[in-house]
């Protein structure tokens, strides 16, 4: 859902009823992710690592109410505002559910990971000094979309096409498109824009990507395709397709190529937000973090299985070659 359809519904959430809760002994958090708990194990416990690290340990002296949309955007308003409903002293919003949470309260303190700019999306005052009841960790993913284009660039001979997958209903998705296009222009590439917003999507869109006869697929950064992952690998795989996504995890489970923010690092830092706030500090005076982790993982059995010689320029930036 676009953030101009999350103001339209704001004011209707901010009436809906709340109840307090009696006496709670320990701090509550109220954690949202759009997508689904499955894909998002590791990232939960790179949350709870940074909670921990600030001397909170669920079960013990926290507690967290965990609601997962499993990509199902049409119910993230109510998941957010039943968490407002419970009164919990922080509120979380992970794998696209910002939105939800941002619109859901206004009083209560919201740590979030951001895909794009915050400031220019409008959700804080700047990136030092956040103002109202909202911080967290900015992915700047759109940023790093030409950094991508210029990585399947170099293995997708000249001349042939290159696909771009993204998901038109998030929020910095615009940003991140008109970057890819100017790149593109740039370095004198043939894009095409290929729409995916569900799971549903995907066949029809790879489908669209082999009638183009694509030489290769750029993959938005997106919370969604993190969740899709194994569905995007067997698609790729199937039409033997070079791609380069946003995480590791993608080549680590087949993929060829990934560059993008160290997301563990993202969800840790979350965690360690949430804990100071527990502790008494305001988002209104924590900055926005920025990512200072980024990773570059190569996976040559699947560049060996494409037939690609992969260039020694991308080999010596990997951080991680998987062989």
């Amino acid at each position: 859902m676009r953030r101009r359809e999350f103001v339209t519904l704001l004011s209707g959430v901010a009436a809906w009823p709340i109840v307090a809760r009696a006496q709670q002994q320990t701090p509550l958090i109220g954690f949202l992710n759009a997508q689904t708990a499955a894909g998002y194990t590791h990232l939960v416990s790179a949350f709870t690592q940074g909670l921990n690290e600030t001397g909170f340990v669920e079960g013990q002296n926290v507690t967290i109410e965990y609601r997962w949309a499993d990509q199902h955007f049409d119910r993230i308003l109510e998941l957010a505002a039943d968490l407002v409903r419970r009164q919990p002293t922080v509120l979380v919003g992970t794998g696209g559910a910002h939105m939800a949470v941002i619109a859901a309260t206004k009083t209560i303190p919201i740590v979030v990971s951001f895909g794009g700019d915050p400031v220019k999306l409008g959700y804080v005052a700047s990136l030092n000094h956040p103002g109202g009841n909202v911080t967290g960790v900015t992915v700047f993913s759109t940023d790093l979309e030409a950094k991508r284009l210029e990585l399947i660039n170099e293995v997708v001979p000249r001349g042939e096409i290159i696909g771009y997958l993204f998901d038109p209903n998030i929020d910095f998705a615009d940003a991140g498109r008109r970057e890819v296009e100017t790149a593109a222009r740039r370095i004198g590439r043939d894009i095409r824009i290929v729409e995916v917003s569900k799971d549903a999507d995907l066949e029809k869109a790879f489908a669209t990507v082999a009638e183009l006869h694509v030489g290769g697929v750029l993959m938005a950064a997106n919370p969604l395709f993190n969740n899709l992952r194994d569905h995007i690998l067997a698609f790729t795989t199937r039409l033997k397709l070079p791609a380069v996504y946003e995480t590791r995890e993608f080549v680590a489970a087949g993929g060829l190529m990934s560059y993008g923010t160290n997301v563990p690092e993202v969800y840790r830092q979350v965690g360690i937000y949430t804990g100071r706030v527990l502790k008494g500090e305001k988002p209104a005076d924590l900055p926005v973090l920025e990512p200072t982790k980024f990773d570059m993982s190569i996976n040559l059995k699947t560049a060996k299985a494409l037939g690609i010689d992969m260039p020694t320029s991308i080999l010596l930036r990997a951080n991680e070659i998987i062989e």
